[in-house]
This record gives structure tokens, C-alpha cells and sequence, in this order.
């Protein structure tokens, strides 16, 4: 008989790839170009011509014994050399190859942070509304519970007051994601300086340590004037959590890293801990290929601008409709609320002019929808009569 647990699992799947699915067959019915594809947030723009040029280059020297064999547990050594320098040139930080440990994506590094802060069932983990829904299962796969404090819609910066209320001796770790997805937020400074001094008031309460956990995928997704904090700068204890997935366009390579703090309590062993732990999840280290592509072009990224584009296009558009949003500073997502309480009925209702929406309570959010603007402008522009008919259904 199967893990009951997985079995179980199936009545609780993605609801952005059920949309997405769903899409698909409807795109099968009417034709592409006639549905408005919101649900995923597949890139959609060409990854960075350096990428290519670098793969072409490592094929080239036919070293199949690097390129194609097992790297090692932790990751190839001049890759993670790669980064550190890169990270340390960028942010200030002092990271050296011992801190750096190779993923698949920024999945993997999240799925390796948690596992590891994680000890006993019933630790838990907070995260902040709205947030990615595939933390829970991230979260409950590692034994451990997962603490969601409600959103402070405004802004959506952290709502401290109820954050503090959720802390406890059982909290191991505190996971953020910033910039945000889906509402396109990032955290400023005072944001994270305060969260950073209530983590380091409750670890000496609790004695223990607290691990911040940064979920970055977007980091280099923000809009012209945004500047981006680098999260790790203001706590000690954090695992930096990241993908090129979306900077570099390239998500089905499955690359990414988690970057251990230099003066975290664990650096000198964190990274060997997560090469224990991939042993026991069958990770087994990421593409020798992937590993040494990016490494070539590391802070190279695809022309995102086409992303403030959409962005630009949409919030002027939409609001002037009647849905309200707070005004996204990066990623590719928007975050509007919905034009009746109930967020799902919303969405439903959306696919009659063949807007496919994601309900906000799948991020914990209810009473918003994300839009993924990931799609071509013109597509954008040409979504925009469906947007209003459906608000003319409830607005007149």
C-alpha cells in the first residue's frame, strides 16, 4: 500500500497548476492566443545570450568527465567559489566556498534550509501572509508545522503585531520572501532591521537559535528606482535561499544555491549538514553543466524590462477598473483584490472572458487574486477589455 500521506495529498494539489492545467485544455479548445494566462510565473522572456555562450563554450572543451559526471555532494568548488566572491562583491557580506551549497533551485535550497533548522515534530516555522502555498508542504514534509501570520494588506509589509503574537519556544526558523510572490512587495529596511531585533530578542528568551530563512527567486526582479535590501546584512543567523530560474530565464535548469551567513552559529557545518540531508531526500547535488554555465555569467540577467512594462501597463489600467492594488515594486505578480469577498467564486466567474486568476487563498490571502504578468505586452493590452467586462458585472 502507498504512503497514505502522499495519497492524501492529491485532494490538496497546486491550485496555480490546476489553473494552469486548466488552461491548457482550454487552449487546446479555442486556441492560444485566445486565452489571458495569468496562473504561472514561467518566464517569458529568452535567458541571457552570455548563458548560452557559456554552454556552448563548456561543450566545446569536451570535458565530459566535469561536465557530465557527479559533482560533488556540496556542489563543484570553483562554482561555489563563484558565488561567494560574487555575493561578497555585490552585498558587503564575507562568504567563502564552506558556505555555499549547490540546489535545484530555489525549491531545493528552501526544502534543505527547513530540514535542517527542523529537529523535532511540532517545531515550526513562521511565514508571512501572502506567501508562496507551497511552503506548507515544504514545511510538513520536514515534520514540522507551519505558523502563517495574517497580512497586513496596506502594504504588505509585516504585521508585527501578529507575528509577535505567533512566537514561541517551538519556533526553529522564520521564512520570507522578498520581493514577494505573489503581491510584488519588498521588504524595506525597517522591516527587516525590526524583524531582525525581534529574532534577536526571542533567541536569547528561548536559547536557542532562530534561523531566517530568505526565499529570494526574485531578487534581481525589481523596478527602476527599487533598491533591494539584502536580507542576510541585518541577522546573523540566516540561510540566503536563491535561483537563477527567474534572472537568467532559466527555470527547467533547476539551478539555484542556499548561502550560509559567515557568523550564522552553524557556518562551519551548515553546508555539510545539507549534503547529509540530500543523502537522505535523494538530491544528490544538481547539473554539473548547469552548475558550471551560470557560474560564467553570474550576475548576468535576461532583459527583464518587459516585466515593469506589463507592470506599468496593468496598474493603470486595473485600479482605474476598481480593483485595488497595492503598487508592486518587482517580480512579475500583482496582487489586486477581488471584486467580491469570496476570491475563488471571483476567479470562477473571470474565466467566462477567459482571464485565468489565481485565488488569493491559496496564498493565504483571501479576498485578493494574483495576476502572473509573465506574458507577451500585446497580450497584456489585448486582456485588458475582458478585465473590464468583468468589472462591469459588479461595479455597472
Amino acid at each position: 500500500m502507498l504512503n497514505s500521506r502522499y495519497v492524501e495529498m492529491q485532494n490538496h494539489e497546486n491550485v496555480i497548476r490546476r489553473v494552469f492545467m486548466y488552461g491548457k485544455k482550454r487552449a487546446a479548445e479555442i486556441g492560444f492566443d485566445n486565452i489571458f494566462d495569468y496562473s504561472l510565473g514561467n518566464p517569458s522572456v529568452a535567458a541571457p545570450e552570455s548563458f548560452h555562450k557559456a554552454l556552448a563554450e563548456i561543450l566545446a572543451a569536451q570535458d565530459d568527465l566535469t561536465v557530465h559526471g557527479y559533482s560533488p555532494s556540496l556542489g563543484i568548488g570553483s562554482v561555489r567559489q563563484a558565488v561567494a566572491a560574487s555575493l561578497n562583491r555585490r552585498f558587503g557580506m564575507n562568504y567563502e566556498e564552506k558556505h555555499i551549497f549547490m540546489t535545484s533551485g530555489a525549491a531545493g535550497a528552501v526544502a534543505h534550509a527547513l530540514r535542517a533548522v527542523l529537529e523535532e515534530p511540532g517545531d515550526e516555522i513562521v511565514t508571512f501572509a501572502p506567501y508562496f502555498p507551497e511552503y506548507q508542504p515544504y514545511v510538513e514534509g520536514a515534520g514540522g508545522k507551519l505558523s502563517v501570520t495574517p497580512a497586513c494588506t496596506d502594504d504588505f509589509q509585516i504585521h508585527f503585531e501578529a507575528f509577535e503574537k505567533l512566537l514561541n519556544p517551538r519556533v526553529k526558523g522564520v521564512l520570507v520572501n522578498t520581493p514577494n510572490n505573489p503581491a510584488g512587495v519588498v521588504y524595506s529596511v525597517a522591516t527587516l532591521a525590526r524583524l531582525a531585533d525581534i529574532l534577536t530578542e526571542k533567541q536569547r528568551e528561548y536559547g536557542h537559535s532562530i534561523y531566517l530563512i530568505s526565499d529570494e527567486p526574485y531578487r534581481e526582479l525589481v523596478f527602476e528606482g527599487v533598491q533591494i535590501p539584502y536580507t542576510a546584512s541585518f541577522y546573523a543567523n540566516t540561510f540566503t535561499c536563491y535561483s537563477f530560474s527567474k534572472s537568467m530565464s532559466i527555470p527547467g535548469e533547476r539551478i539555484g544555491y542556499v548561502a550560509v551567513h559567515p557568523d550564522s552559529d552553524d557556518a562551519e557545518v551548515a553546508a555539510a549538514v545539507f549534503g547529509q540531508i540530500s543523502r537522505e531526500i535523494g538530491h544528490n547535488c544538481p547539473p554539473s553543466l548547469m552548475q558550471l554555465a551560470v557560474a560564467r555569467c553570474l550576475e548576468d540577467t535576461s532583459d527583464l524590462s518587459v516585466y515593469e512594462k506589463n507592470k506599468e501597463i496593468l496598474f493603470k489600467e486595473l485600479p482605474a477598473l476598481g480593483y485595488g492594488c497595492v503598487k508592486p515594486q518587482g517580480t512579475f505578480y500583482m496582487f489586486p483584490r477581488s471584486l467580491e469577498p469570496d476570491d475563488t467564486s471571483f476567479c470562477e466567474r473571470a474565466k467566462k472572458y477567459e482571464l485565468l486568476l489565481v485565488p488569493g487563498s491559496a496564498f493565504g490571502c483571501p479576498g485578493h487574486f494574483r495576476i502572473s504578468y509573465c506574458i507577451p505586452t500585446e497580450k497584456v493590452i489585448r486582456s485588458l477589455p475582458a478585465f473590464r467586462r468583468l468589472a462591469e458585472e459588479y461595479l455597472g
